[in-house]
């Protein structure tokens, strides 16, 4: 058998996709097994009983079920862009956009999942954290200098599902330093191999390789 990890991931959730280009540039290859969220498969539940995405199994026994977690083992390994420069102002920014800003973007995009929620509120609220962001990217063109780093791939994702809920809306923002940030890294070659669709996994189905 393979030696390569495991990976369940699910192709358009953003927490998946820091943890997928975090494997790529480190270039550790991965057996993935692409998940349906309505379909999970059994034998990702059996080792995560949470249930979300993504899912590593880097070794037997072992389970990395924190899309944050499989970014830093994998860059631990191999860090040959160096995000992990300056890695504490990147983790406090992160847990910044994982907290309040995430909490926002959820009531904004998906309302009715929440009691009682104002999605203009949610949404200007969200804004708050995204001129925070404009303003730090106007320094250098990225969020902690001149080159991305951690934080900026761990919160991009979201800015992009922040962005589509109402792109005609977000583009409109006098925020042109995060706008063209955001730009550059939805071209960039990393993004598109991360990106990269593959058929839903089942028990006894190949495995593909996802490697950069």
């Amino acid at each position: 058998m393979s030696a390569e990890p495991i990976l369940f991931s699910f192709r358009r959730c953003p927490y998946a996709m820091r943890a997928r280009m975090a494997l790529l540039v480190s270039k550790t290859p991965v057996r993935l097994r692409e998940v349906v969220l309505r379909d999970k498969p059994e034998e990702m539940i059996e080792v995560s009983p949470k249930a979300t995405v993504p899912v590593l199994l880097p070794e037997e026994g072992r389970v990395i079920d924190e899309s944050l977690a499989i970014m830093l083992w994998a860059l631990e390994r191999n860090d040959p862009y160096e995000w992990l420069d300056n890695q504490q102002a990147s983790l406090e920014l992160i847990q910044e956009a994982d907290g309040g800003f995430k909490d926002n973007l959820d009531r904004y995009k998906y309302p009715t999942r929440y009691e009682g929620v104002d999605p203009v509120e949610q949404r200007d609220a969200g804004v708050v954290f995204l001129k925070k962001l404009d303003e730090m990217i106007a320094q250098e063109g990225q969020l902690l200098g001149a080159e991305p780093r951690l934080a900026d791939h761990a919160i991009f994702p979201f800015v992009r599902q922040f962005a589509n809920t109402d792109r005609e809306w977000f583009d409109a923002l006098p925020l042109p330093s995060l706008q063209k940030w955001l730009e550059g890294h939805l071209a960039s070659d990393l993004f598109a191999t991360t990106m990269t669709k593959y058929p839903q996994w089942k028990s006894g189905d190949p495995e593909p390789v996802f490697a950069g």
